[in-house]
């Protein structure tokens, strides 16, 4: 086993929700500094962080390494598909070379870095997170409005399919990666009254961008895409 002063370090770079120049500067250095990066591919071949990073930092010369992780919920599926990506990411890191994965929005908000942190930190390996700008974030801006109304007002964040559990709360909420279960979260918004106090950003700071500031008056049977955030004011 390589001593852990000779390794590399995994570093968990955030690239925003979509627009290179909302990059930290942090960020553009680490890209910079780092001979190796990583970053999701898609079944399609798409690499949206690396996209994003690539529009605001030259990665020629890099080692680029695609990870791929199943958009499934089956427990033993995705330990697996976790397990086959840190190895990869042991290959460069064990050579010495610090890694930089990227990682859409904010690195610790539902975000895969997590899961190959955790398996490599248990092995010895150092591994640092860079912030970034949440998707919700960037939305509201995008809306021009707060997401809290004032310092007593608490925020709630979601995924999309716990929206049952969390619109009774009170205060703002957000309800991330609504997409492919928009339909069922507008039925839900709905019932709970929230629709019209609802709005959305669908591939927020990306080309395909789409804003809608009052959701009473989105068909449901519209596709929104996978990267849909909402927010829910009282």
């Amino acid at each position: 086993m390589v001593e852990s002063s000779h390794r590399g370090i995994l570093y968990g770079v955030s690239v925003g929700p979509g627009d290179p120049e909302l990059m930290t500067l942090q960020a553009v250095r680490r890209l910079q500094s780092c001979p190796v990066i990583a970053a999701p591919q898609t079944k399609s071949g798409q690499m949206l962080a690396l996209e994003i990073a690539q529009g605001a930092v030259d990665l020629t010369g890099k080692t680029i390494v695609p990870l791929h992780f199943p958009m499934s919920r089956n427990g033993d599926t995705l330990r697996e598909a976790h397990t086959q990506a840190a190895e990869m990411l042991r290959h460069h890191l064990d050579a010495g070379q610090d890694v930089a994965m990227l990682n859409l929005g904010d690195v610790s908000v539902y975000a895969t870095f997590g899961y190959l942190q955790e398996i490599l930190q248990a092995e010895g390996y150092e591994t640092r997170m860079l912030a970034g700008v949440p998707s919700f974030c960037a939305s509201a801006a995008r809306l021009n409005q707060p997401l809290t109304a004032g310092m007593d007002e608490p925020l709630t964040i979601a995924p999309g399919g716990s929206a049952d559990k969390v619109l009774d709360n009170a205060g703002s909420k957000v309800l991330m990666k609504t997409g492919r279960q928009l339909p069922r979260t507008l039925a839900v918004l709905a019932a709970h009254g929230k629709l019209e106090h609802s709005a959305m950003v669908c591939n927020c700071g990306l080309p395909n961008e789409e804003v809608w500031p009052d959701l009473s008056q989105y068909e449901a049977a519209r596709p929104a895409g996978y990267f849909a955030t909402i927010l829910v004011k009282e």
